[in-house]
């Protein structure tokens, strides 16, 4: 357990509350996380559903920056297929600067073909522009001039007027859940986070280090996601994260119930995300345990908890997170 860090991972999922308050809460929640000590504050991007309270992570992000100073904070992930590199390219270093080089680079395709859908991007293509708009963006944060000739993008010669703090570019991060991602990103220095129940993410976990043996470059990070409630007792967390949880499904699989089949991957409601170690709920103690259990049997050296989901009240939120910080990770990070 020596080593492990603890982050966050956020959706800014649509609540009955006013816009400006929820994004407000938000902020509030990043500045608690800053103080508290975790790490990392990630931010996902999904667009035409209530998950997608902030489709342009990097205008979010913005006001992370401005709100804290210590905590680190990027997208997990931007929606590669979604932007023209070049723009990213400045956007990415506008934000490690204004942030003094805290910025965590996420990249992916997107999750659902039907969000892209709705944005203009076939899925079957969203693979091929994915690994063509990251070739340009690590080329790009170099610096110079960009200079790419692919299928979807052409600069000829464009100059690159800005630059990040962190050389040659901030930390790189993806979402995996094949082997062989697994094998890819630890052979690029690309740290990780997996969702999926213990037995998948100690397999993928397995791999990424078996890559990571024969690469070069520092110590990644290879994080294990939980959506996590703490409590007083075992009765009241399970109590407030189950309304909770069940309208973040709602959210998520909005699209899917829409135009197909959901996948089994989300769980329906909270008794089977707990059974399949994909939530974790409960007084401090068991809390605790739990996720002593999932880093011990993952493997992992990061563990990523999503605090805020749902219609969860930003209270209930506020005082889980805090119980967290104060009775669950101090006595994991000395253990």
């Amino acid at each position: 357990m020596t080593g492990v860090a603890f982050g966050i991972f956020d959706s800014l999922e649509r609540t009955d509350a006013p816009l400006g308050t929820l994004y407000e809460n938000r902020l509030r929640l990043a500045e608690q996380a800053d103080a508290a000590g975790f790490r990392t504050y990630h931010v996902a991007e999904h667009h035409a559903t209530r998950l997608g309270m902030a489709p342009s992570p990097g205008v979010y992000l913005g006001a992370v920056a401005q709100r804290t100073r210590r905590l680190r904070f990027g997208p997990l992930v931007y929606v590669l297929p979604l932007y023209n590199p070049l723009r990213l390219i400045e956007e990415i270093c506008m934000l490690d600067q204004m942030s003094g080089g805290r910025f965590e680079l996420g990249v992916g395709r997107g999750a659902s073909p039907y969000e892209l859908a709705y944005c203009g991007v076939a899925f079957h293509e969203s693979r091929e522009m994915f690994e063509e708009a990251l070739e340009v963006i690590r080329a790009g944060l170099q610096g110079g001039r960009l200079r790419h000739r692919g299928r979807h993008y052409r600069y000829d010669g464009v100059p690159l007027e800005l630059a990040c703090v962190q050389k040659p570019h901030p930390p790189l991060w993806q979402g995996i859940a094949s082997r062989d991602s697994a094998a890819e990103t630890a052979k690029q220095g690309v740290n990780v986070v997996m969702s999926a129940p213990i037995a998948s993410v100690k397999a993928l976990a397995e791999s990424y280090f078996e890559a990571c043996d024969g690469a070069a470059g520092g110590s990644p990070l290879v994080g294990c996601s939980r959506f996590v409630f703490v409590g007083e007792s075992d009765a009241e967390a399970l109590a407030i994260a189950r309304p909770a949880y069940q309208a973040w499904y709602e959210s998520v699989t909005s699209l899917w119930r829409a135009f197909g089949a959901v996948p089994h991957r989300f769980a329906p409601s909270l008794e089977r995300a707990l059974a399949g170690d994909t939530a974790i709920v409960g007084a401090p103690a068991t809390v605790r345990a739990e996720v002593e259990r999932h880093l011990a049997e993952t493997g992992c050296n990061y563990f990523v908890g999503r605090f805020a989901f749902g219609d969860l009240a930003h209270e209930h939120a506020a005082r889980s997170m805090a119980l967290f910080a104060s009775e669950v990770m101090p006595k994991l990070a000395a253990s």
